[in-house]
């Protein structure tokens, strides 16, 4: 004799016959068993299935049970799946409306936007207005960032990974132990008065960055040069 479990939910178990063996088969007390005393085990047993495949749910309440419970999740997860890219860019948070993963917001304007640990994974952002924006733990990994604008932006935590961060404009913004692994690139980006610190670079990226570094961050106070350990 086994148990089968669909939901953590009380319990009421019958026999039925599944390949001419004698299972005990439990389903919430939820489902009604108004027919439940006219029915044998053969009212379950696979032969008596349907010529499509299904058993006719008058006469499998577990079946009626979980098919409604398949349509609710479907009414709950299809707008989500559906989401109209035209609202990516409103941003939000990881628990936001907008979805900003993996679409082309090039261009779009978030300046000014509260947007923390928002998701930009693998999005093109080519020229996108980030200026001064909150930015605090957003990913970017894999992005295109090319000429993006996050002059005073808040990017404390921000993962840069994979990232093209080329021509960017880092005026005086707050990258405090953002993630720049792998092959990030830097090059040409305008870093005047951007705060480094904890940022773990290559040596080959430090020593590009310091040959332009200057300045010092508003907000914190930091020389871009000793936030970069430039020599």
């Amino acid at each position: 004799m086994a148990t089968l479990h669909i939901a953590h939910t009380p319990w009421i178990s019958f026999p039925v016959t599944v390949r001419k063996r004698k299972m005990q088969l439990s389903y919430p007390r939820s489902i009604s068993l108004a027919s439940s005393s006219s029915q044998t085990s053969e009212d379950y047993d696979p032969k008596n299935l349907e010529s499509n495949g299904s058993c006719s749910s008058s006469s499998s309440p577990i079946l009626k049970w979980v098919t409604n419970s398949l349509i609710g999740a479907a009414v709950v997860i299809s707008p989500l799946l559906f989401l109209d890219p035209a609202l990516a860019f409103k941003g939000g948070g990881p628990y936001g409306l907008g979805v900003t993963r993996g679409q082309d917001l090039s261009g779009k304007d978030f300046s000014g936007k509260t947007l923390i640990q928002q998701d930009f994974k693998t999005s093109i952002l080519r020229q996108v207005n980030f200026r001064g924006a909150n930015l605090l733990g957003a990913s970017f990994f894999d992005a295109d960032l090319t000429s993006a604008d996050f002059t005073d932006a808040d990017l404390r935590g921000a993962d840069f990974s994979l990232t093209n961060v080329a021509k960017a404009n880092l005026t005086n913004a707050n990258l405090e132990g953002a993630l720049t692994t792998g092959n990030t690139s830097f090059k040409g980006s305008i870093i005047t008065g951007a705060d480094f610190t904890d940022v773990s670079l290559r040596d080959d990226q430090r020593e590009y960055l310091c040959k332009s570094a200057d300045g010092v961050n508003p907000t914190t106070g930091n020389a871009t040069r000793e936030t970069l350990l430039c020599k």
